[in-house]
């Protein structure tokens, strides 16, 4: 089980009986840094709550899929307490079934990942709901979840690492706590007393900028600036040299008018370096205009690969064209990459950290671009500016679609 908990810990898992905040408050957020023990503590809270208080009721554990939900909340937090609960799970259903006490709860699972995923929860009756990553999900869902909390005494439970001072949560319920009646807990990776000091400077060297403000020290701030500040030429950049690559794969950034970036990438020694580029913008003056059709793209496809075993080609998906014609020609399996811009923004930003993102010295496109690649200051939310961004968007592609999967790609 666990040794100890944190001060912090302790208050989000006691606020709802605590004398001096238990009827003072309808709503606890906690928001912060990574790594800083929020999740389990409000998990382990949101049970004891819930057990305690109710009998025969539906509550919702929610997180931006499904999947997320029984990875970060109901794995560990069957860890933690099915020696105290009788905990039984049914997957298929996406539910959770506990007793305690002569009382049993159903707590059923969602996924909010778009707009469309408020119809999967409409309907409901809930008694209270814990939304995990509620700054990923989209207002429609986390407001649906909690205008299915009717029964008498429910409460609402939120969890989130920081995005900007726009965003509609932050401004909403961070700002507007104590009108909302929540009380905001903000925790720090001090609050973690898991995590060693070690482990937390790790994470403390793993971003830069932005992403260290928010990830690191728990902001709620504005993105600006380079997009990748923790791009450091003499820690990623490799000289070329036959290394022993034991996969491959290219990732393609589709483009006719606007530039095409295609990169070849291989795996050594536990680490994805980008072994070489093929770049090509119509609009460069040594280009003169002349636009490259889909056939001429691919024979600078064959080109890059060479006689190596390409496991997969990952491309643009909105490259409808391009991809037909590698399944017409049948050397490569292609599939569509996964194109979530500010989530893969945030992988690549954490491989670069980790160290385990790569590039050869003859990768000169990709290094300009991580020079020139910037946040668009002027939209709302975190948004790069939309220039110098094609070898970016498909390091972006390789990352999210290959690297961030266990085993690499999965179809």
């Amino acid at each position: 089980m666990f040794l100890r908990f944190s001060p912090r810990q302790m208050q989000v898992m006691t606020w709802w009986l605590a004398p001096e905040t238990k009827d003072r408050y309808d709503a606890v957020i906690c928001d912060g840094s990574v790594r800083s023990g929020k999740t389990l503590a409000m998990s382990i809270s949101f049970l004891l709550w819930a057990m305690t208080t109710y009998d025969q009721k539906d509550l919702a554990i929610c997180g931006k899929t499904a999947a997320g939900v029984r990875r970060n909340v109901i794995i560990p937090l069957l860890r933690a307490m099915s020696s105290v609960m009788e905990c039984r799970e049914q997957v298929s259903r996406g539910v959770l079934l506990v007793s305690w006490q002569g009382r049993q709860n159903r707590f059923h699972l969602f996924g909010g990942k778009d707009e469309g995923s408020a119809a999967y929860i409409q309907g409901m009756t809930l008694a209270g709901v814990l939304l995990d990553e509620a700054a990923l999900m989209p207002r429609s869902f986390v407001e649906q979840a909690l205008a299915r909390c009717s029964v008498e005494g429910s409460r609402f439970w939120f969890n989130c690492n920081p995005e900007g001072p726009g965003h509609w949560f932050y401004q909403e319920w961070i700002c507007r706590a104590e009108q909302r009646r929540a009380l905001r807990l903000h925790f720090t990776m001090a609050d973690n007393p898991s995590l060693s000091t070690a482990m937390r400077q790790r994470y403390e060297r793993m971003y830069t900028g932005v992403f260290h403000r928010r990830y690191i020290l728990g902001e709620w701030c504005a993105s600006q600036g380079l997009v990748y500040p923790m791009f450091d030429p003499q820690r990623h950049l490799l000289p070329e040299e036959n290394r022993r690559y034991v996969r491959y794969w290219i990732s393609c950034d589709y483009g006719t008018a606007n530039p095409m970036s295609m990169g070849l990438w291989g795996q050594w020694e536990g680490k994805y370096i980008r072994i070489a580029e093929y770049y090509y913008d119509s609009r460069a003056p040594e280009n003169g205009g002349r636009q490259q059709t889909d056939e001429e793209y691919y024979e600078k496809l064959e080109q890059l690969a060479g006689g190596r075993l390409v496991e997969r080609v990952i491309v643009d998906p909105s490259a409808a064209s391009f991809i037909q014609c590698i399944r017409r020609h049948g050397r490569f399996p292609v599939a569509k990459a996964i194109n979530e811009v500010v989530d893969g923004i945030r992988r690549v930003a954490g491989a670069l950290g980790k160290g385990n993102l790569l590039f050869q010295r003859c990768c000169k496109d990709t290094v300009r671009e991580f020079g020139q690649y910037v946040w668009d200051e002027t939209a709302p939310g975190d948004r790069p500016r939309k220039e110098h961004d094609h070898a970016m968007d498909d390091i972006r592609y390789f990352v999210s679609t290959v690297m961030d999967r266990p085993g690499g790609v999965r179809f």
